[in-house]
């Protein structure tokens, strides 16, 4: 069985498209860890480069149709340059041809980013209190 696979240690970088289409797919298949497409085509820097770090294999034990994920941590570069942190499951055959980085120096600066950038609900939260609506 594929469950003692180990889990890849690559952290790949993506535009904005890419982004979009991993969410999307990830949304018509109803994958537990997503954002909806429509707010990633709102919120997303349409020239930003964002991020997926790989945390764990993820699987629907009550949809056996639906292949293993990786969920991946997400780092989402906005419009107005903030960064922020959600999660995104991904297939397998979907994440190993994404772009890879190489740079150490590139993938230390997103892990620090990772581990202090809001998550995208701490956004919504602030932004909505700053505007005056809930």
């Amino acid at each position: 069985m594929h469950f003692e696979q180990p889990l890849p240690r690559e952290l790949k970088a993506i535009d904005s498209a890419s982004l979009f289409r991993l969410e999307k797919r990830a949304c018509d298949l109803g994958l537990s860890q997503r954002l909806e497409p429509a707010w990633v085509q709102a919120h997303a820097a349409p020239d930003g480069t964002h991020y997926l770090w790989p945390a764990l294999w993820h699987s629907l034990s009550h949809r056996p149709d639906v292949p293993r994920q990786l969920r991946c941590e997400l780092l989402i570069t906005l419009r107005a340059g903030e960064r922020v942190v959600s999660l995104l499951d991904v297939l397998p055959d979907d994440f190993t041809p994404l772009p890879r980085v190489t740079s150490r120096e590139e993938g230390m600066q997103v892990s620090q980013l990772l581990d202090r950038a809001p998550s995208v609900r701490e956004w919504l939260l602030r932004e909505s209190e700053g505007s005056g609506r809930l």
